[in-house]
C-alpha cells in the first residue's frame, strides 16, 4: 500500500483504530479522521508507533453535522486531490433518540447521511485515485431494519435495535446505488459485516462487550477490502469475513431503493 492514501472515519478507536494501524503496517497514508482532537491524537500516536509509519494524519470532523463533512472533503481535497481508498467506518448506537445538528435522528444522520455525503464530496480525489476502493462498515443487524419514509426520523416509537437496522440497511442501499452510478469512474463501493465486536458503540451491556472478539478482528474484512488483489475490480457486495454473502432481501428493492436514494439527495441537499 506504498503511495496510497487511505482514508479512515472513526478512527480514534475500536475497529477504526484497528484498520487505521493495519493501513498503516501495510506502509499507506493513512488519515484518521476523528470528533476528539485529545482522542485523535493519542490513537495517531499510538498507530504511529505501532507500525513505525510516520505517515499517518489527524483531521477533526462531528459527523454529526452536514457542514462538517462538508467543510472535512473541502480540506481532504486540497491537501490530498488523489485518495485510493475510503472507509466509512463511524457508526453509532443509542438507547434514547437523539437529534443531529441538522435534525436528524442521529443514527441515521450518522450511519447513512454522512458516510453518503462525504463519499458523494470526495468523488474527484477517488476519481483521481482510479482504481479506487469505497468500503461501507454496515451491519448484519441491517437485517432487522425496513425503510419507513412515513417516519424516517423515527419521531413516533424509537426502538435502538429497529433504528440502527434502518440506518444500516440505508449504508447497504447506497452503496449498491453508488457502485452502480459510479462504475464508470473505476471505483468501486462495497460494504460490510465486521462482526460482532467489542466496541464504543453504544447500547451494548458491559458484561456482553467482555465476552466479545477485539477490535483487529473486526477490521479484518475492511483490511481485506483495501487492500487485497482478489477484490480488485469487485463492487457493489456485502462481505462478512471477507467473503461475499446476499445481504437481505429488502436490500435488493429496488423500487425503495430509489426513492431512498431521492429521499437522501433531498435531506442531503445534493437533489
Amino acid at each position: 500500500m506504498n503511495g496510497k492514501i487511505c482514508v479512515v472515519t472513526g478512527a480514534n478507536s475500536g475497529i477504526g483504530k484497528a484498520t487505521a494501524r493495519g493501513l498503516a503496517a501495510s506502509g499507506a497514508t493513512v488519515l484518521m479522521v476523528c470528533r476528539d482532537r485529545a482522542r485523535g491524537e493519542a490513537a495517531q500516536a499510538e498507530v504511529r508507533a505501532a507500525t513505525d509509519n510516520a505517515k499517518v494524519e489527524l483531521w477533526l470532523a462531528d459527523l454529526a453535522s452536514l457542514a462538517d463533512v462538508r467543510r472535512l472533503a473541502a480540506e481532504l481535497i486540497a491537501a490530498h486531490p488523489v485518495i485510493h481508498v475510503l472507509i466509512n467506518n463511524a457508526g453509532v448506537m443509542l438507547e434514547r433518540r437523539q437529534l443531529s445538528a441538522d435534525g436528524f435522528e442521529l443514527q441515521f444522520a450518522v450511519n447513512h447521511l454522512a458516510p453518503l455525503l462525504l463519499t458523494r464530496l470526495l468523488e474527484p480525489a477517488l476519481a483521481a485515485g482510479a482504481p479506487s476502493r469505497v468500503i461501507n462498515v454496515s451491519s448484519r443487524v441491517h437485517t432487522m431494519g425496513a425503510i419507513n419514509f412515513d417516519n424516517l426520523q423515527w419521531e413516533r416509537g424509537y426502538k435502538m435495535f429497529a433504528a440502527y437496522g434502518q440506518s444500516k440497511l440505508a449504508c447497504v442501499m447506497a452503496t449498491y446505488d453508488l457502485a452502480q452510478r459510479w462504475k464508470a469512474l473505476g471505483i468501486t463501493v462495497n460494504c460490510l459485516h465486521p462482526g460482532v465486536i467489542d466496541t464504543n458503540l453504544g447500547g451494548m451491556p458491559g458484561f456482553v462487550k467482555m465476552l466479545l472478539p477485539k477490535a483487529e478482528k473486526g477490521a479484518r474484512t475492511s483490511l481485506y477490502l483495501a487492500t487485497s488483489a482478489a477484490v480488485e475490480g469487485v463492487t457493489g457486495r456485502y462481505f462478512s469475513n471477507c467473503k461475499a454473502v446476499r445481504s437481505s432481501a429488502k436490500s435488493h428493492d429496488l423500487a425503495v431503493r430509489e426513492r431512498l436514494w431521492q429521499e437522501s439527495e433531498r435531506l442531503l441537499g445534493l437533489a
